[in-house]
């Protein structure tokens, strides 16, 4: 691995998240279970950024508008982002630095700088999109006015700093947690809105329609363009790292085949969360003749008379506050991984939080107090805008850094990964812009 050394300007001195570095001890030796239940828990952290409340508006759309047809781009999109923190967990595992210390390695500062501030801008727009979210399902649960529910959130500071004191599982464990109640209560929502299976298994098959109906087209963007976030990338480099590997070929190599396995079979549970709103959108409000069904809160009001049952809409409320929190938590640490590796400067985990809250919080409040909750709607895409205006400045470094023999060695991507990834690029970069070309012109 002389090489791989070599190819990285510096030595990294000062780990990723080193309160937590390799704190997480994993066997030597034992059943594949048992190995593999010391590398889970990464992959359920990055998964809570593929069912963060800014998808949600996409899938209902898409669900009220054209039934289960929009099933195969969530599942393409969830394919794409399978690859891609396949990818992330690699590079942290191969090179010993997160996506962001790497790109300070490899890019001269004014580059590093500036991919820092996109990245910033990312992070406090999936930011924005939770305070959002959370506040609405505090406004549709509790009948708290969206304006202190948005202030309300800000109290999860004191949750991330309790968490993180007692240690990285307990930060898993609260995530793992969250989801598994988001996947019950759209389990029993699915249940209550009988859905017709066969259009279910209908829809997982791409349609032409997709390409050919202008509308239809650009709601599958909107799915395919907030499916894979940019932070997780960075996320994901990191937070494997907190696993106490070999340092060896045969204790990396086992380590990405565990992570690999981990973060697969979590993003299987967001393809479950996400095509389970487009379904239950569908099944709920398609087939009623309610086609036009695309904020939160309509849907929320429309459930329970719909389906005839006063739990239906409580259930979606709550996966919806469990859906704010979590992202919440993962946001704070892709947070402090992104200042850390891209300027080598850290912050207390408060201050760093508080600065992140603050810049979601204000616009939120202000949106609020003026347009109420038609403008909270609006926000929630601008921030879908602003994630995919960043992704392809994450995903392109990703690719060159684990494509590249130099820096990975005999970890580098086989011959037919290299081209997969870079046609997953494109097409993300294609599509990105389109969506973003949509949206603006």
């Amino acid at each position: 691995m002389e090489n791989v050394k070599e190819a990285w300007r510096k030595e990294n001195h000062i780990p990723s998240l080193q309160e937590v570095h390799k704190s997480i001890p994993i066997k030597k030796s034992g059943s594949f279970f048992r190995r593999l239940l010391g590398f889970m828990g990464p992959g359920y952290l990055v998964a809570v950024g593929y069912m963060d409340p800014g998808n949600w508006a996409t899938s209902i759309a898409g669900g009220s508008s054209y039934g289960y047809t929009l099933l195969s781009v969530i599942f393409i999109s969830n394919l794409m982002a399978i690859l891609l923190q396949a990818l992330s967990a690699k590079l942290g595992i191969v090179s010993g630095r997160d996506l962001a210390q790497a790109c300070r390695d490899h890019y001269s500062k004014s580059v590093s700088f500036l991919l820092w501030v996109l990245c910033e801008l990312a992070i406090a727009a999936c930011d924005l999109a939770e305070v959002i979210g959370s506040a609405i399902a505090l406004n549709l649960l509790f009948n708290i006015p969206l304006v202190y529910g948005v202030c309300i959130t800000a109290l999860d500071i004191l949750l991330v700093l309790l968490l993180q004191n007692k240690g990285f599982r307990y930060i898993e464990s609260f995530v793992i947690a969250l989801i598994v109640t988001i996947a019950v209560c759209f389990g029993v929502e699915i249940f209550l809105s009988k859905p017709e299976f066969a259009g279910i298994a209908a829809g997982f098959i791409p349609s032409s329609q997709i390409i050919t109906n202008p509308t239809m087209l650009y709601i599958a963007l909107g799915i395919l363009g907030a499916t894979v976030m940019p932070h997780n990338l960075y996320l994901h480099s990191s937070i494997v790292q907190t696993r106490n590997y070999e340092d060896t070929k045969e204790g990396k190599r086992s380590a990405i085949k565990y992570a690999t396995i981990d973060s697969t079979i979590a993003l299987m549970l967001a393809l479950f969360v996400n095509a389970s709103i487009l379904i239950l959108s569908a099944a709920a409000f398609h087939t009623t003749g309610h086609h036009e069904v695309a904020e939160i809160q309509d849907a929320y009001h429309l459930l329970d008379p719909i389906l005839g049952s006063g739990i239906a809409a409580i259930l979606f409320g709550v996966a919806l506050l469990a859906s704010g929190q979590n992202s919440t938590l993962t946001g704070t640490l892709a947070g402090q991984i992104v200042m850390e590796g891209f300027l080598n400067i850290r912050l207390k985990p408060w201050l760093r939080r508080l600065i992140t809250r603050m810049i979601a919080i204000i616009p939120a409040v202000v949106v609020t107090l003026i347009y109420g909750e038609k403008g909270t709607g609006e926000l929630l895409i601008l921030s879908q805008v602003i994630l995919s205006l960043q992704l392809s400045f994450a995903v392109i470094p990703l690719v060159m850094f684990t494509n590249d023999k130099n820096k990975m060695g005999e970890f580098v991507n086989s011959k037919w990964v290299k081209w997969l990834a870079w046609i997953v690029t494109g097409i993300i970069v294609v599509l990105n812009a389109y969506l973003l070309w949509g949206t603006f012109f």
